[in-house]
């Protein structure tokens, strides 16, 4: 079975499945980074997201490989650039990541400009399909918070100002589209309704923010507005970390080389959000569980499924670093979601809703 396709712009066809390179050039070496595209892109996914930290968890001698790789693939493969979608992101304010762009400090027009010509000299391509801020230059609550706090917010980029950046990079033929990620309803409208204004800015046609069984947190204000203003949601981390495989809910814990095992102590981001200590996130994943179990399905499979049937979703963003776990993500479009199983998913969302924010 083929992936299906989606109409993400007139021009811009993806696939339903989005594989994310953030493992390449970390947990995975190039030979193994090929072989997983290849099984990919020979099943039908056309789409792959990089950015430029990547891959996770971030280090200065791994920075940038996740987009180098997936660039030396499509060469090396001769594959038509135009078979391929690419996406990538530019990384938004941080003090930790010294190593890009000497912060990088914000979102300003030169860090954009810059970021734009290193992923494309990285990937070594001419163009990127759909570029995405990566996190708002603004303080938002993001990464496992949940409550806006005013006396955080700091002096930040006007959003004209980085859309005249990425518009110019349009001008130039280097970006086709442009896509947020990890925003608030806020942020879209804004960035939506100064892009209005001015001539000449790219089309922002796509979100990237987390949705899984563990957090549906996108359909709490986001939804509408992304309805309304037809923007389509790319869902990232649709397992949840891995944790809605139940690889972690097992006695030992979990595979030694399990992302959040191997890198224990060493990826705040992912270890806050999706806590394996947490009494909640473990109860919750264990009745998951155990509707797969009931009705005979994958756990990765149904959890895939239920992510893919959102109306608003346009693919979904996921991640693997071995070739069975990429077929039990593709098995997603074998299960059917039955009234009955939508009815029992409901009931342990209510009772634990978004545990992973």
């Amino acid at each position: 079975m083929s992936v299906p396709l989606f109409n993400l712009a007139p021009d811009l066809t993806v696939s339903r499945l989005c594989l994310g390179t953030m493992t390449f050039g970390e947990q995975n070496t190039l030979p193994q980074s090929f072989r997983l595209l290849d099984e990919a892109f020979g099943a039908g996914i056309n789409f792959f997201d990089s950015a430029e930290m990547y891959p996770v968890p971030q280090r200065a001698v791994t920075q940038g490989r996740s987009e180098e790789y997936l660039g030396r693939w499509i060469r090396d493969r001769k594959i038509s650039r135009d078979r391929v979608v690419l996406a990538t992101k530019v990384t938004g304010p941080s003090g930790q990541m010294t190593w890009i762009r000497g912060g990088p400090k914000c979102l300003d027009h030169r860090n954009i400009t810059e970021a734009i010509d290193n992923s494309l000299l990285q990937m070594r391509t001419d163009y990127i399909d759909l570029y995405q801020i990566h996190w708002p230059d603004r303080y938002v609550p993001m990464f496992g918070e949940t409550e806006y706090d005013p006396t955080r917010q700091f002096s930040s980029v006007d959003i004209e100002e980085q859309l005249d950046a990425l518009g110019r990079a349009f001008d130039a033929g280097k970006i086709r589209y442009i896509g947020l990620s990890n925003e608030t309803p806020y942020g879209v409208m804004k960035f939506i309704q100064i892009a209005q204004r001015g001539p000449g800015h790219p089309k922002i046609v796509s979100v990237q923010n987390s949705y899984s069984l563990l957090c549906r947190t996108f359909d709490s204000g986001m939804a509408e507005c992304c309805h309304h203003e037809r923007v389509s949601l790319l869902a990232y981390s649709p397992l949840a970390m891995g944790v809605l495989s139940g690889k972690y809910c097992l006695p030992d814990g979990g595979p030694t080389d399990a992302r959040l095992n191997l890198f224990k102590g060493r990826y705040s981001e992912g270890e806050s959000r999706y806590n394996l200590s947490s009494n909640i996130i473990k109860a919750a994943t264990m009745e998951y569980l155990e509707i797969a179990k009931k009705y005979g399905l994958h756990p990765v499979s149904l959890a895939i499924a239920f992510v893919l049937r959102h109306p608003l979703v346009a693919s979904a963003v996921f991640g693997a670093t071995k070739l069975w776990q990429l077929q039990e993500v593709l098995n997603a479009f074998k299960v059917e979601l039955t009234y009955e199983i939508i009815i029992e998913i409901n009931k342990i969302h209510g009772k634990f809703p978004n545990p992973c924010p």
